[in-house]
């Protein structure tokens, strides 16, 4: 399906400013969940934009700067470990999206977003499943959060070195769970999460 279709049958519908939505780092054992907000100009075209799970890193860090100068605008909103231990990573997820719409200077008319749907956002919004690979909007906020996140997890690798973050970005790779074993969690992991801390007693 062609991606710029979606996004120009919504405007041919009457919407105006139309901004994609979506996360990275629901997944994770350790980080946080890091969510984009991408307005894009109407019939810009970016060579080889996808979901950014598909696209290789050289390739995402390409279309990350060309997105970055050439979107009319674009939001992010981050969520650390601590906060998704408290209020879950569906609510995390969603509080990391409604602050990158926040960030936004431009304020959209409709929402489109990967799967999810906003609580009393104020503003109209379409939920989308595996919404990168039918809308470009969605899509560039795919590829702008993965970036960004990748970049936390890179700078993460330099205070704990141990853990081999800037390898596995914080997912429950093989490596990852053995490093957990050998050195125990550290503050950014999620200590929710059953595979850090499997015997540990409930959240206060």
């Amino acid at each position: 399906m062609d991606l710029y279709r979606y996004d120009e049958a919504l405007i041919k519908d009457g919407a105006s400013i139309i901004a994609g939505i979506d996360e990275a780092g629901r997944g994770p054992l350790a980080g946080p969940v890091v969510a984009a907000a991408v307005i894009l100009r109407r019939m810009e075209v970016f060579d080889g934009l996808r979901d950014s799970k598909k696209v290789p890193p050289n390739e995402r860090k390409r279309l990350f700067w060309e997105l970055l100068c050439r979107s009319v605008d674009i939001g992010v909103g981050i969520v650390e470990a601590e906060i998704i231990d408290r209020i879950n990573i569906l609510n995390a997820t969603k509080s990391a999206m409604a602050m990158a719409v926040r960030d936004l200077s431009i304020k959209p008319d409709i929402l489109v977003i990967d799967a999810v749907k906003l609580n009393s956002s104020g503003i109209s919004q379409v939920s989308i499943i595996k919404g990168e690979s039918k809308s470009a909007s969605i899509a560039a906020a795919s590829i702008i959060a993965k970036v960004v996140r990748d970049g936390i997890m890179e700078h993460y690798e330099e205070i704990y070195p141990e853990y081999g973050f800037a390898q596995h970005k914080g997912y429950a790779t093989s490596l990852h769970i053995n490093r957990i074993a050998l050195h125990g969690p550290c503050p950014i992991h999620r200590k929710s999460f059953k595979k850090v801390m499997p015997l540990q007693l409930p959240l206060a």
